[in-house]
């Protein structure tokens, strides 16, 4: 029953290998159980792709089982259409562009494998990226927010500067008229007299503008304070809602990208396996001797083949034979007195009628 399944998967007419040895019959399953496995890899390998494409394990096995169909008819095609005909050179043309397709089916069936076999690695090599696009992302974010926090935090310090010279020069007066008192410096008088209560009524001036600006500024920085807050939670929010994109920035293209980032060898030697494995029953019909079934099927295409262009040959001669008897009896009619006469009868009633309707329909008109 397998047997029987692979010989079909090969390609194969099997009224013809039934009547074959089992040796052939078994050369014809093992190229058909090649074509089979590697459909089954096929099919495989595209669920795997597409469930990074889908996420949807039941969508990505339904298109992964056409994928596979597709590639095991393409293969089982490219098998049965080599035909032996004991020339090596016409058999390697006639399966050149078979083992192109081959090639190219090799490379399609190989890579989603390849991503499954280094998944791990190219999950490293995905999250090294992704580090690098969140840093990159947070910088360009940054850049529409910095400015503007940037100029409130200098009104901030400004701001505070303004205070700090204002009690600058408040301490100083607060030292002048102290050092009034105390007679060190100034009048030098010991004592508080009219200079002192001049500088200290200055200084006392100069402490309610200090005051009044402590919390005209206090009101400004606060301001410009939550105005760097909101600025921040925009910066944040932001952040936080563009890197679910860098999050599942692991689909097929960028996966194929990392693995191309990873050392070449091991690819190389997969696509090879693969490559094996496809062009394996092309290179099996290809140097194995013509055998018992190659040469029924010839038989049998040339006999087919032969009686096809004995109907075509006989069609012609009959189309000869038949213009020929046709041109006879023409000709042998040409001076036949009463085919004229009677020809010449129904051609002058003909033209009567064509006569009496002109005349008619001339009399409507008029």
């Amino acid at each position: 029953m397998l047997k029987q399944f692979f010989i079909i998967c090969s390609g194969s007419d099997t009224d013809i290998l039934e009547q074959c040895s089992k040796g052939e019959q078994n050369k014809y399953a093992g190229i058909g159980a090649t074509v089979f496995f590697t459909a089954f890899m096929a099919f495989i390998a595209a669920s795997y792709a597409l469930y990074t494409v889908f996420d949807n394990i039941y969508t990505s096995v339904f298109f992964g089982l056409i994928w596979g169909l597709l590639i095991f008819n393409l293969d089982r095609y490219i098998v049965s259409t080599i035909k032996k005909t004991g020339n090596v050179l016409d058999e390697l043309i006639q399966a050149t562009p078979r083992i192109l397709l081959a090639v190219i089916i090799a490379v399609v069936i190989s890579k989603p494998l390849e991503l499954k076999i280094f998944e791990k690695e190219i999950n490293q090599v995905l999250l090294e990226q992704k580090n690098d696009l969140t840093l990159a992302n947070q910088n360009q974010i940054a850049k529409q927010f910095n400015p503007d926090i940037d100029n409130l935090n200098n009104d901030i310090s400004g701001l505070q500067q303004q205070i700090a010279a204002k009690e600058a020069e408040v301490n100083t007066l607060y030292d002048t008229y102290i050092a009034e008192a105390e007679g060190t410096a100034g009048t030098k008088l010991l004592g508080k007299g009219p200079v002192y209560k001049e500088k200290r009524d200055k200084h006392d001036a100069l402490l309610a503008e200090l005051q009044q600006l402590k919390e005209e500024n206090k009101a400004k920085i606060a301001d410009s304070e939550s105005q760097i807050a909101k600025l921040k939670g925009d910066y944040q929010t932001q952040v936080i809602s563009t890197q679910p994109i860098i999050n599942n920035f692991d689909g097929l293209m960028a996966r194929v990208n990392a693995l191309g980032k990873l050392p070449w060898l091991p690819s190389l030697f997969i696509f090879l396996l693969f490559l094996a494995i496809e062009t394996s029953p092309i290179f099996a019909k290809l140097l194995s001797p013509k055998g018992a079934y190659d040469f029924k099927l010839e038989d049998q295409e040339t006999a087919i083949k032969t009686n096809v262009l004995q109907n075509k040959k006989q069609r012609e001669v009959m189309i000869k034979t038949d213009f020929t008897i046709n041109d006879r009896i023409y000709s042998d009619l040409e001076n036949d007195d009463e085919l004229y006469t009677y020809k010449r009868t129904k051609v002058r009633e003909l033209m009567q009628l064509q006569a009496d309707a002109f005349y008619k329909q001339q009399q409507d008109i008029l």
